[in-house]
Parts: C-alpha cells; structure tokens; sequence
C-alpha cells in the first residue's frame, strides 16, 4: 500500500502557521469542511516540533479534527507544504538518509518483521474493509461504479495483460490473500504459486484456493526457484526498497521464462525521495518506501524491455475512501470498537484518507508495467 509525504514546517509562531495553512486554503479552527479543527493547543507544538509524524499522532489521540479529512491533506500538498522543512524535522530526515546508506532495512529479516506488523492484524479487520475480494490493491473503475466490481475488472486486467493462457505457470510475488492467485487460475487455466511473508495472508490464502492448481507458500521471493512463464507482483514493490530494486529484478530475471511477460503492479511517487513519511514509516508500514519512475528504469536498464506502462493512480483516491467507508460501517456492528479503541479507528482513519489526499493531488501514482525480456520476440498489444 501507499503513503502521504511529511508536513514540516519551520518553527514559526502559532499565528504564521494560521496564516500560511489558511493560504494553504485550509483554515484552522475554520468552517470548512476541510479546516482543521483545534481541540488541543498541543497541535502547534507537535506540528513544529516533529512535523509529519507529530501531525499525525496528534490526529489519532484527538488533538485536532477534521471532517474531510482526505481533501484537508488534498490542499495542503497541493500547496506544497510537504516542501517546508524546519530544521529539526531536516536534522532527523538527514540521520535517517545517513543511516540508510548502510542498512538495508528491506533485507529478508526486516521484510518478513515489517510485513507481520501490517498484514498479520487480523483477518477479520481486513475482511471487513477490504470485502469479499479481500484484495488489499487499487481497483480499477473505468467501468465499475463500486468496489467489488473495480477489484474483479483489476484483476482480470493482469491477467489479460499477461496474456494468460491454460498450461502456463504463473509466479505471483506477494500474494496477500490470494485474489489473484484464485482468478488466475480458476478463469485463464493456469498453475499459480503465491508467495507471501504474512502467516495470516499465507493460511487464508491457502485455504481458499484448496481445490485449485494453486501453492501459496510463506517464503521470500528471493528463494524461490523454478522457472515460470509468467511472473506478477501486486502491491509489493512498495516494500522491496531502493537497495534492492535491481537485485528484485535480477531474481525476476533469473526465473521468468525467456518468452514470459512480468506485470508490475505498484504505487509510485511523483518525485524521488530518500525517505518515506514518518508517521506511515512508525504506525502502518515500517521500512515502505515508494519508487519513482526514474529508480523503475534505472533498475531494470539492461533487465528487461518496457512493453507498457499505465497509470491510473486517480483510481486509488476512490479505492480508499470505498475502504474507509467499509472500515467505518464495520466498526460498532462488527464489534472491532470494544476490541481495538477509538485511537484505532482514528488511526485507520488518518491513513486511508490521508492517502486519499495524496493521490488526489497527484503526488501518488498507481503503475502497472509490463516487462519482458530482450529475448522475447511475441509481439505485445496494448491492453486496457
């Protein structure tokens, strides 16, 4: 999944930050529907001592508000607020940019802990916001007008990008609950192994394709072995990162068929960064970090050929307000409230809408690439 960048701003007095975040077009303690309500004047504070990360847990433990939440972060990085630092936000962005020259936070025994901190959360509170299709992925809407219909169209838009067809083996590289898995293999024919690092995407996803020509093994993709006509990968680029981008695409080198065809389904950034957001970092995906296109290139230059590549990030903008709404309708009848908290609820909250915002204001893109190696001669048709 996504992640909206760091709000930081210089340690101005309260009312210059009043003034700038009104320029911003969202006024605090305003009557728009977007301005930030103020319940705790520990907002200033938390805001100029640890920007997005101070923003942010200021929003979940209830020290401000706001009723549209999603279009409050909308206007302010279309103001580009996300641009201001102030000096001890750049001083801790600085360390963490030093530090990453020489830690490999995505290696294997960082992937598999940051993907159980997120996707080992329970089942059931992923049933009821992601419904039926359980695909934790941006739907595609050009023709769906709710969410159940835009994930069934996405995942057959893979599989006809891949050009699916029975017979074939299919290597799907972070699986989650297996979706993709279980369409490819019950609607195009093919065999499909689906590897994940969540114990709980691992069981569900097994379960759920028993009776098909599916394995869903917990295992790292950088040990799998074998040789595949098609390799897809939804959703778990996100979390590969920047040291390990090309060795990423040498292991999809090394096993995709020299005929084969390797879909690339990923959230993108608009810009390159060495960081991602702080707050996203701490509380929803520890080590995330989102690609540019330029670091996409770089790292499958002399790998593979670009067959295409579509962009249809708007689209996640309405995936994750769909989520949210099913999030929030599930809460109190399904009983996660007495379970988990209001501060749980205020933090999905937070995340799915801030990063509604974040692709409404185009700063987040959702690729899906297309690849193949130099060797392949099957000329490839456009799929849309």
């Amino acid at each position: 999944m996504g992640a909206p960048p760091g709000f930081r701003v210089m340690a101005w007095p309260e009312a210059l930050v009043r003034a700038r975040f009104a320029a911003a077009g969202v006024p605090i303690d305003g009557e728009h529907p977007w301005a930030i309500q103020v319940r705790d004047a520990r907002f200033f504070r938390e805001l100029l001592a640890r920007g997005s990360l101070g923003l942010g847990e200021a929003y979940v433990a209830g020290v401000w508000e706001a009723e549209r939440l999603d279009e409050t972060i909308r206007r302010l990085l279309a103001a580009n607020l996300d641009r201001i630092a102030m000096p001890m936000d750049a001083l801790r962005r600085a360390a963490l940019a030093t530090a990453a020259l020489w830690r490999n936070r995505q290696g294997r025994r960082g992937a598999r802990a940051a993907a159980s901190f997120h996707y080992d959360a329970g089942n059931a509170l992923f049933r009821a916001m992601l419904g039926p299709s359980m695909v934790y992925s941006c739907g595609y809407w050009r023709a769906a007008d709710n969410l159940d219909d835009a994930q069934a169209a996405k995942l057959d838009l893979i599989c006809r990008k891949l050009d699916l067809a029975p017979g074939q083996r299919l290597l799907d590289i972070g699986c989650g609950w297996g979706s993709l898995a279980a369409h490819a293999a019950r609607r195009y024919g093919v065999e499909v192994l689906g590897v994940t690092l969540s114990r709980e995407q691992q069981t569900f996803a097994a379960r759920r394709t028993a009776d098909l020509p599916v394995t869903i093994r917990l295992q790292d993709y950088r040990d799998v072995r074998g040789r595949f006509d098609r390799i897809v990968s939804v959703g778990m680029f996100e979390h590969v990162g920047p040291r390990n981008y090309r060795a990423f695409f040498d292991t999809a080198a090394q096993l995709l068929a020299d005929d084969g065809l390797l879909l690339l389904h990923t959230i993108g950034r608009y810009d390159t960064t060495a960081q991602t957001d702080a707050w996203i970092d701490r509380h929803v995906f520890p080590g995330g970090k989102l690609p540019s296109a330029a670091q996409i290139a770089a790292a499958i230059e002399r790998r593979f050929v670009f067959e295409d590549w579509h962009n249809f990030g708007p689209d996640y903008d309405r995936t994750l307000t769909a989520w949210w709404e099913n999030l929030r309708r599930a809460w109190e009848p399904q009983g996660f409230a007495a379970r988990c908290g209001e501060a749980q609820l205020r933090r999905w909250r937070y995340y799915l809408l801030a990063c509604a915002g974040f692709f409404r204001a185009r700063h987040g893109q959702l690729w899906q690439v297309v690849l193949c190696k130099h060797s392949r001669r099957a000329r490839y048709r456009r799929v849309v």
